[in-house]
């Protein structure tokens, strides 16, 4: 065997070995990976993925905790709460909760991002803190505190409003004030995360792409739609779904402040199923609420990637 043939044939028996040697190390690695998996999946489906299966076959019984024995009734409750015009209110005022919050809160904690991004001395963390201090506040605290805020008596809002001459408001005694009214405590309470979001995002962008966008004559207002929002859009989709998911478990300041009232204008799906299951004792339509629930998030949330995700640039390393 000439020394060519034998550096070929050493050539294909070492690939093969390193082949081999390669897949092996892959068939281990993927079952070490699944085995680190493991505690998560066990935890996830004993806290996630069963009480999401046993809250909708809940959903198909009749069932009060007083009384034991479950009724087995299929699609009725489902049924009876597509009839029911209390549930489409209690939709139509999250839905308009969500309309509300999501926008103002995006868009405020952007602005505020750009502000305190800038070049501003000592004083940046200064405004960080202040800025960002309404999220850690506990949402409890929050609103009681803006629930002496909208004191139609001594409240500062009304105080501040009569020196423009605008009537007193009744605010959360008021049908369409209510609402609206936990709508500016939410924006308030959460545009800071959002920020802080916006804030660590603007921090990744390069500065060379703005120092080349300014020699080439792009004024701020354009290098802000040319380059800097297209490279926040995975932040801002990361932005847009927990503001989603944010705006469907809103209970603490409804609680705390309106009850759900009044007259149930400002009533919204968590605390309609606290309602059901914790007031009225009734487990099934309770489950039922909590399944629907369940499923409008997830729905959203597929069409948000679905149809945001698509739009969203990702900088290459």
């Amino acid at each position: 065997m000439s020394d060519s043939t034998a550096v070929l044939t050493g050539g294909r028996v070492s690939g093969r070995v390193g082949a081999l040697a390669a897949a092996r190390r892959f068939r281990l690695g993927g079952g070490s990976a699944y085995l680190y998996l493991l505690p998560s999946l066990v935890f996830l489906a004993l806290f996630t993925f069963y009480p999401i299966g046993f809250s909708a076959y809940l959903s198909l019984f009749r069932w009060n905790v007083l009384n034991p024995e479950k009724v087995f009734v299929g699609l009725e409750n489902y049924l009876h709460l597509w009839q029911e015009p209390l549930f489409w209110l209690v939709l139509r005022n999250n839905l308009f909760y969500a309309l509300g919050t999501i926008p103002m809160t995006m868009a405020l904690g952007l602005f505020l991002a750009v502000l305190v991004n800038q070049k501003l001395g000592a004083a940046r963390n200064i405004y960080r803190v202040a800025l960002f201090y309404p999220t850690m506040v506990p949402m409890v605290a929050a609103a009681m505190l803006w629930v002496w805020i909208f004191n139609p008596g001594i409240g500062l809002f009304n105080y501040y409003t009569a020196f423009l001459g605008i009537p007193r408001i009744e605010w959360l005694y008021d049908r369409h004030w209510a609402l609206p009214a936990i709508i500016i405590m939410s924006i308030w309470k959460n545009f800071g995360y959002f920020m802080l979001i916006y804030l660590a995002a603007l921090q990744g962008i390069p500065g060379e792409l703005h120092e080349a966008a300014s020699i080439e004559g792009a004024g701020a207002w354009r290098r802000f739609w040319r380059i800097t929002f297209p490279l926040l859009m995975p932040a801002t989709l990361f932005v847009f779904v927990v503001a989603i998911i944010s705006s469907f478990q809103v209970f603490d300041q409804v609680f705390v402040m309106t009850q759900g009232g009044p007259a149930d204008q400002t009533n919204v799906l968590t605390f309609y199923i606290y309602q059901h299951a914790f007031r009225f004792w009734d487990i099934g339509m309770g489950a039922t609420l909590t399944t629907i629930f369940i499923c409008l998030l997830l729905v959203l949330i597929v069409l948000v990637f679905r149809y945001v995700g698509r739009r969203v640039y990702y900088e290459a390393d």
